[in-house]
This record gives C-alpha cells, structure tokens and sequence, in this order.
C-alpha cells in the first residue's frame, strides 16, 4: 500500500513539473451532431427577418432517399427546429405531406439565399401538392405556424453552415 501511494505522488509530482509549451491551446475540431430520430447531420441555420435572426437547428435531408422520407411519420418537431432539403441544381419545388402527421410550415428558398414563398400550415397527410413559385435551391421545413409566428417571410434571408 505505501509502495503505491508513493508511485502515484512521484507520478503527480512529474505530471506538475512538465514543461508547457508556449504554443497556442489546440482548438478542437467540431464534432457532427446527428438527430436520435432520422440519424441526420444536424447543423445552424439562421433566417434574417429585418433586424431580427432566427436561429434554428435543422437535420440535413442530402440523399434522395432521405428526401423522400423527410419527416414522414414524426410526431413532434421542437420550435427551433427543422429539415433541410438542398437541391442542386435549383429547380421548381413540389412538396406533399404523404404521410406526414404534423402541420409545417415549407419554406422554399432561392438561390440568393432569399426566401421565394412559403407553403404555411400544410396539412397533414394531405396529397396535394405545395409549390415553389421559383426555382429552389433549399427547401426548408419547420412547425406549421412557426413563420408567422415568428414574422419570417419572402425576401428574408436563409443561411445555414454547409
């Protein structure tokens, strides 16, 4: 028992006196953080209202089988959060909430980074179709009622880190 006792002050005793370096403090790299439900990167994204940023954590939808799944089937949606579709290249929008039991709100976005319309309150397990009025390079989808809420609209801007 002495034996160690004193093996693990010798050790505390080196561990004190190694030299530091007068380097800067290694920065570490950002770890992706992916949703427990879709097991999608989960990233920032932020819409500028006027004065006003939003700021949202949205899954990435980047394949097109996550696209076709997108939040079919989730029954709840935080506030700040959302799903992303990038679409490359940007091309006329349509989307449907086959299978989709919560309201949203789907957002279409230029390639300006402009929001071009917004589909609100789409309604749940409905077919019919909501529409870009434009060719969209993100579609952004988030609570049903959460943009009006919020005072989001055509012509604010939409950044997220990609």
């Amino acid at each position: 028992m002495l034996l160690r006792t004193l093996m693990i002050v010798a050790a505390l005793g080196l561990a004190a006196c190694t030299p530091q370096t007068a380097t800067a403090p290694a920065v570490a790299e950002p770890v992706a953080k992916f949703h427990p439900a879709s097991g999608l990167e989960v990233v920032p994204l932020t819409v500028t209202s006027g004065d006003t940023v939003h700021n949202f954590q949205v899954e990435i939808a980047r394949t097109g089988n996550d696209q076709a799944l997108g939040l079919m089937h989730r029954t709840d949606l935080g506030p700040n959060e959302g799903m992303i579709f990038p679409r490359s290249p940007a091309r006329p929008a349509s989307f449907w909430m086959k299978n989709t039991v919560i309201p949203l709100d789907i957002i279409f976005v230029g390639t300006d980074g402009r929001i071009l319309n917004i589909g609100a309150n789409a309604v749940p397990l409905s077919l019919d179709p909501v529409v870009s009025i434009g060719p969209a390079a993100l579609v952004f989808e988030i609570p049903g009622g959460r943009a009006a809420e919020l005072g989001i609209k055509a012509g604010d801007l939409v950044e997220w880190e990609q």
